[in-house]
């Protein structure tokens, strides 16, 4: 039996699209409504109860300071332990992110994966390129107003890694104790993105975003400093992809990975 975790969330959704026709495939979600799903909380550890289940994906419960996001994880890898799961996929963090204020928790639990003795797949992923279009999203009249400075980003579209990751979980075996790089072949800066929409870039400061971010009110309080430290990683070179030269995107995908900024220009689109 395969469970994933995180299918409220669009990554969840995509995989279990991808994993579709399988009959032994169970849906990890905090409120099930069919025979198919399981009631999955990484906040309630009393709901862990992987019997059964031989492969595990947990898609990362980010969206919550470290110590939270870190406890998700730890009850999620502990419960496996517990039930005799033969193999966890995680999805992870591109190598490169490390500058990234929410990179932590991804290497915290990377670790504990790999010391612990279940089987294990890590998939590093780079960051969405639909996410660009909520750090990047033009204004009303085209520009684009962020500040990513002529910093580019290794964007990858989050249909590709769902693709990858429902690959590896059909066949586990073959993933044992691999760290897979998931970043996208073409970096996009901000006169890309801009280009692609036919409007203009228009680089602002940090303290500009920040402020913005801040008058929005839609971001929690630890979410803005992980916006900000977004951008300084991506103005300053950090996340352009040059730092990894073991990319097994295309390879694990088996084809050309789909474009990044079609994937940005439909997520502004809507």
């Amino acid at each position: 039996m395969i469970l994933v975790t995180g299918t409220g969330g669009a990554l969840g959704q995509l995989i279990v699209g991808e994993l579709a026709g399988r009959d032994d495939v169970v849906l990890g979600t905090r409120t099930p409504r069919s025979t198919t799903e399981r009631r999955v909380d990484f906040d309630d550890p009393s709901s862990l109860d992987f019997t059964g289940v031989d492969t595990l994906l947990i898609v990362s419960a980010g969206y919550g300071e470290d110590d939270v996001v870190i406890a998700r994880h730890d009850a999620a890898i502990s419960a496996a332990e517990k039930a005799g799961v033969r193999h966890v996929i995680y999805t992870s963090l591109s190598g490169d992110g490390d500058h990234l204020p929410y990179a932590l928790a991804h290497r915290w639990t990377e670790r504990r994966l790999q010391r612990g003795p279940l089987a294990w797949t890590i998939l590093r992923n780079g960051l969405y390129a639909e996410f660009l279009a909520a750090i990047a999203a033009p204004g009303p009249d085209g520009t684009i107003a962020a500040p990513l400075g002529t910093g580019r980003l290794a964007a990858v579209a989050r249909a590709d890694l769902a693709a990858v990751a429902a690959r590896v979980a059909a066949e586990p075996e073959r993933h044992a104790g691999r760290v897979y790089e998931l970043v996208g072949e073409r970096a996009l800066g901000g006169a890309d993105l801009a280009a692609a929409i036919g409007g203009s870039y228009e680089p602002c400061s940090l303290g500009a975003a920040r402020e913005a971010i801040t008058e929005a009110g839609e971001a929690l309080p630890y979410q803005v400093p992980m916006l900000v430290g977004t951008y300084s990683a991506i103005a300053g070179g950090f996340l352009d992809g040059d730092a990894i030269d073991d990319n097994a995107l295309r390879a694990l995908l088996g084809r050309e990975p789909s474009s990044a900024l079609d994937a940005y220009k439909a997520a502004v689109a809507g």
